[in-house]
């Protein structure tokens, strides 16, 4: 054994434990012969729980009641593509006609999921939120969605995510995903105070806009995704990894339709040009 002073003054490690602890998980218990997750063997996982009930245990670390786990299948399938006028789908399917791989498709569309576009979901849970804490504070539920509402106005802007939808004047998505909501809710499997805020917030912009603004996959899947007690940076993970399965069936398509470096618009469209009219070089 080294000594102090030849360390520097550092204790060495024993049997390599300083090395086992570089990275210390609670997630998976790995060792030759063994693959357990959170302590669950991979052996008795398989073929008993689905890819959702999964990723929750991988998340929470516990399995997800029966009505658990099919409430975040349904979030999860609901939101898997919305056609390539999305901007995510359109980048897998361009990047597929430039010659790289099903992966670096799907890298290049996942990493364009922002704030924007993918963020939705998020940003809705972190409303919804926000309102229940006011409630909890003692607001009531009218009074808290105002103020939840022209706190998030005041901070974000006009837009307020998992309402309205530029091309469904009622996304179909969303009655379903409620609807199962309230019959999860119902046989108590969660308590459906966030549905019943996502309601009180598409009651209140009807009201300031004197129309129906109805709720849209990001508000509904957020609905589900704080009933079931995620938090709110999970949501856009977790539409990440839906939306994913779209972009991957997009890109595999579009490699199997062929095409070479396909841009945003048919070549015969010129984008418009707005700068300066055609002009001399100086000479020098």
């Amino acid at each position: 054994m080294r000594s102090r002073e030849a360390d520097g003054g550092a204790v060495p490690p024993e049997d390599g434990l300083a090395s086992r602890q570089w990275w210390h998980t609670s997630i998976i218990d790995m060792r030759p012969g063994v693959i357990r997750y959170h302590g669950y063997a991979i052996q008795d996982l398989i073929g008993n729980i689905g890819f959702a009930q999964m990723a929750w245990l991988m998340l929470r670390g516990e399995l997800p009641s029966a009505r658990q786990g099919r409430l975040l299948e349904a979030a999860l399938m609901a939101a898997v593509d919305h056609g390539p006028q999305a901007p995510s789908i359109a980048i897998a399917r361009m990047a597929a006609t430039c010659g790289v791989g099903l992966n670096n498709a799907m890298a290049s569309a996942v990493n364009v999921l922002g704030d924007v576009h993918g963020g939705a979901g998020e940003q809705a849970v972190e409303l919804y939120q926000d309102v229940a804490a006011r409630v909890d504070a003692g607001a009531s539920q009218e009074a808290a969605v105002r103020a939840g509402l022209d706190a998030f106005i005041e901070l974000h802007g006009k837009f307020v995510p998992g309402f309205g939808h530029r091309f469904h004047p009622l996304d179909p998505r969303a009655p379903r995903l409620l609807q199962l909501v309230d019959e999860a809710a119902a046989a108590g499997a969660v308590p459906g105070r966030y549905a019943a805020i996502a309601r009180g917030i598409e009651a209140e912009l009807e009201a300031r806009k004197g129309k129906p603004i109805p709720m849209n996959i990001d508000g509904a899947t957020a609905v589900i995704y704080a009933e079931l007690g995620f938090p709110a940076p999970l949501a856009r993970g977790l539409f990440c990894l839906s939306r994913s399965v779209g972009i991957l069936a997009h890109a595999w398509e579009q490699s199997r339709q062929g095409g070479r470096n396909k841009g945003p618009i048919p070549r015969q469209y010129i984008p418009l040009y707005d700068g300066p009219p055609p002009r001399e070089v100086p000479e020098r």
